[in-house]
């Protein structure tokens, strides 16, 4: 079986991994977590998301922590450094290139009861609504990519079919969306039914427009993410330390941790052109901004494997 010789990472820790946290985070630790990343080598990675903070808290510093990309310092590691920015509607567009974003994100959703619960309307009247918002990025040299959420199962309505995510596929791709990414949102997806939903999307973009967005609930991120390189996917989003959740998804944990894909594909022999060392200090650090450990095994093992090395060293040079 031959897989893809490099995968591209798009980091969606900032936004996605952040967005559900309780806990307030400050603008200068989300800039902080973004210098880790950057420190690690990522390319590609959603920095917050303009939408009103009455929904989402956690993002109502957008404005601050974009502010904060442009000091000359991070614009040098920015350089050649996608910055997406999440904008569901023309307020929110306004808002990300006024701040420079070079990618924005809209959302939908595989399921009919997913989209009213998330954004108060029908999937075809989503699609309505970014379109405007597709047309003003691209007008502004800004790309654009989707977001197929609920695309394996829905806490609504169950099971969701393969060809309801080629729907949504085609009707993203009728507006112009350059790139999707087709997410498992509740994380009940298995390799079967993902790969299912991969091959539906792939009957309207090609290979290297369609990322996979596995969360881990039921623990089947990594064999999702093998599967779908099985198919020749090779472009991923993942979520430093396993940061994530849905405020729509009771229960749902957070999206597969970057330092996992990673440790996984360089196990494979697959370039990503990312530090994993690096990318444990990045998800201890956010880590201890929330008072917990990362929900990422490696992170964990990595970890324990550098203290049980410290105190080998101590105890053979404490010997008589």
């Amino acid at each position: 079986m031959t897989f893809p010789q490099t995968v591209h990472i798009t980091d969606v820790g900032p936004r996605d991994g952040l967005q559900n946290e309780s806990t307030p985070i400050a603008a200068a630790d989300k800039l902080a977590l973004i210098d880790h990343l950057l420190q690690a080598g990522v390319q590609h990675f959603e920095a917050t998301s303009f939408v009103s903070p009455k929904w989402v808290p956690q993002m109502a510093d957008a404005a601050e922590v974009m502010q904060g990309l442009q000091s000359p310092q991070r614009q040098a590691a920015l350089r050649d450094v996608c910055v997406s920015v999440l904008t569901p509607n023309m307020k929110g567009l306004e808002g990300a290139l006024a701040h420079g974003a070079q990618e924005v994100v809209v959302f939908g959703a595989a399921s009919e009861a997913f989209s009213q619960r998330n954004i108060n309307c029908d999937i075809a009247t989503s699609i309505e609504r970014f379109a405007p918002v597709v047309e003003a990025a691209h007008a502004a040299g800004v790309a654009t990519r989707g977001a197929i959420s609920c695309a394996v199962g829905c806490p609504y309505e169950g099971d969701i079919a393969p060809s309801q995510v080629g729907h949504v596929a085609a009707l993203m791709r009728d507006i112009g969306v350059q790139r999707i990414a087709v997410a498992d949102t509740i994380g009940v997806g298995t390799p079967r039914a993902v790969q299912a939903a991969m091959a539906a999307a792939l009957q309207h973009y090609d290979l290297s427009s369609v990322a996979g967005h596995f969360h881990d609930t039921y623990g089947q991120a990594l064999a999702n993410t093998l599967a779908c390189l099985e198919m020749g996917i090779a472009r991923f989003e993942t979520s430093i330390a396993g940061l994530g959740g849905c405020p729509y998804a009771k229960g749902a944990t957070g999206n597969v941790a970057t330092e996992d894909v990673v440790y996984m594909l360089q196990g494979m022999g697959i370039e990503t052109g990312l530090d994993l060392d690096r990318l444990v200090d990045a998800a201890w650090f956010i880590s201890g901004r929330l008072n917990r450990q990362p929900n990422s095994r490696v992170s964990v093992a990595r970890r324990h494997q550098v203290s049980s090395r410290y105190n080998i060293l101590t105890w053979y040079h404490n010997l008589p």
